[in-house]
């Protein structure tokens, strides 16, 4: 498993490292907005992934976004991403 994605962090350690409440973090869940590892006992457990798209969530309600804005823009990015990994893979088979 990569390091970034796994789940290590309780939520108060999340919480902390994205300059949040707590409770933001159980409302962001709740829209789904970030999905935390769970133990078998149901304790969160936050990625260092999850931590930096916390901190864009922060970023961008700081910009004026509201929730269901910030879903449609991590969307977006996500889809960004995705697709210059495949226009990069087809670059490289194609040799240029």
């Amino acid at each position: 498993m990569k390091e970034r994605t796994r789940a290590v962090y309780a939520i108060s350690v999340a919480a902390e490292m994205a300059e949040m409440q707590i409770q933001n973090l159980r409302v962001y869940e709740r829209r789904g907005l970030v999905d935390p590892a769970r133990t078998a006992g149901g304790t969160r457990l936050y990625s260092v992934a999850d931590i930096e798209r916390l901190i864009r969530i922060r970023d961008l309600l700081a910009d004026g976004l509201n929730l269901a804005g910030i879903a449609r823009v991590l969307d977006l990015e996500e889809d960004v991403r995705r697709l210059k990994a495949v226009n990069e893979r087809l670059r490289r088979a194609s040799g240029e």
